[in-house]
């Protein structure tokens, strides 16, 4: 299995709306979600990461490929996408459908395994 990590930021003053957000993704929209990640072949987590600089929202998505399985997820037209689309960008600023330019992130350690090389 693959593993994928990314970082987003909680725009200042938008973590009780963030939390309000999972509140639902583990109560009323919880099948909606689960079944998301299933079609899309993916694992996710997600972590909220307190820092001096403001608060993070550290996710992970494993599975065989999960750079596709996010690609999947975020241009599937369904009313959960949607709505989950909208509820990122209010809360992070961030379009998930956006192109990428590159990786959303670079492993650089791993502890089961030899050295990673940092490009």
């Amino acid at each position: 299995m693959a593993l994928l990590a990314v970082a987003f930021p909680i725009v200042p003053g938008k973590t009780a709306e963030w939390k309000a957000f999972i509140a639902e993704l583990n109560g009323p929209r919880c099948e909606d979600f689960a079944d998301s990640r299933r079609r899309a072949g993916v694992h996710e987590r997600t972590f909220l990461q307190k820092t001096p600089m403001g608060d993070l929202v550290l996710v992970t998505l494993e599975g065989e490929d999960p750079a596709r399985s996010f690609g999947q997820m975020v241009s599937a037209k369904d009313a959960f996408t949607t709505w989950f689309l909208e509820r990122v960008m209010a809360i992070h600023g961030v379009d998930l459908t956006a192109p990428m330019t590159g990786a959303p992130s670079e492993m650089v350690v791993d502890s089961s395994r030899a050295p990673v090389l940092a490009k």
